[in-house]
């Protein structure tokens, strides 16, 4: 983990937890920034680089629960450690269950919380990797002329030339050259790599 391309975001309202947090991730050379409530969390802009949210569960104003699903609604998708001193299993299930990286009761153990982080980063780093080849695909997708995006469509659902030929009330021929067009376009080495694509445009 380096310093310079990841970062820990600290939301706990005790002055001295966030101290010691911070320390602590500090010392394996890892850049920290600390909040003392949810709202200050929400208000700061973020960097484009790989991150997690060590958050407290309970905070004054907007709790950690809150904070996770207001980050939800708003499509940021940064895994969140919940640390909690007052944890019960019902808080901890509907944590996880809305996409909680991992839950820590305290006390923690300093390794367990370094070893979550990490783990956090893993997930975060492919998280963005597949956002990123999603954006790739959603931008060559958008190149495909309106007719392209209607033989795509019969396509991928598995529809022969012919049987396509007929549904357009065009040609065999010019069937086979919107789908070379769609397959450059799309950059797609085989139809069930275009597929794919098609599944993740939704």
């Amino acid at each position: 983990m380096k310093a310079s391309d990841h970062t820990v975001f600290v939301v706990d309202d005790d002055a001295s937890v966030r101290e010691s947090l911070s320390a602590l991730i500090r010392s394996v050379g890892v850049q920290v920034e600390t909040f003392a409530s949810a709202h200050e969390f929400l208000r700061h802009p973020r960097p484009e680089v790989p991150a997690c949210l060590v958050l407290d569960v309970r905070l004054p104003g907007l709790s950690g629960l809150d904070l996770q699903r207001e980050l939800m609604n708003a499509g940021e998708r940064i895994p969140i450690i919940f640390i909690t001193g007052h944890g019960d299993v019902p808080m901890s299930v509907r944590a996880m269950k809305a996409g909680a990286a991992e839950f820590l009761p305290k006390p923690f153990r300093e390794q367990d919380l370094l070893d979550a982080i990490r783990e956090a980063f893993e997930r975060d780093k492919l998280s963005r990797a597949q956002r990123g080849e999603l954006e790739q695909v959603r931008k060559r997708y958008e190149t495909l002329t309106p007719r392209e995006r209607e033989v795509m469509v019969l396509v991928v659902r598995g529809m022969p030339n012919k049987q396509v030929a007929a549904e357009l009330d065009v040609s065999e021929i010019t069937v086979k050259v919107h789908r070379h067009n769609i397959m450059q376009k799309m950059q797609a080495e085989s139809l069930p790599a275009l597929v794919r694509m098609s599944e993740r445009l939704g």
